[in-house]
């Protein structure tokens, strides 16, 4: 996996992946345009996809639901180092489910990728080129 980050201007960036692009900016308060996501929102939104993803498969596989799974993820902004934390993810099923498919929904979630990459933190190397 690999993603490319171009500064655009201010505090705007390209982010490109495969044939995929999307801007990352700031709100206005931050010096931004508000043309983007933020960073950190940006996590949410893996965070929350990934769930999304983990839901739909549980259901199509059981032949319980193909569609109408929604997720909201929110976090708070911890201090001392800055980060984000206190991750609350919401799974909203479009259909009932019996208390044996509400436990394994639930345990299929847990198996999201960014939700175990977040839980086991990885190893992060900085490298730098200069001209």
């Amino acid at each position: 996996m690999e993603v490319t980050i171009k500064h655009l201007d201010q505090v705007k960036f390209s982010i490109q992946s495969r044939s995929h692009t999307i801007v990352c900016d700031q709100p206005a308060e931050n010096g931004g345009t508000d043309s983007g996501m933020t960073p950190p929102e940006l996590l949410l939104a893996s965070l929350g996809s990934c769930a999304a993803f983990y839901a739909v498969q549980y259901l199509k596989s059981r032949k319980l639901a193909e569609s109408g799974v929604e997720v909201s993820v929110t976090a708070d902004k911890l201090l001392q180092p800055a980060r984000v934390g206190n991750f609350r993810i919401h799974v909203s099923c479009p259909v009932a489910l019996t208390a044996d498919q509400t436990e394994g929904l639930m345990r299929s979630v847990h198996h999201c990728l960014i939700h175990n990459t977040l839980l086991s933190p990885p190893e992060i190397r900085i490298e730098m080129t200069t001209p």
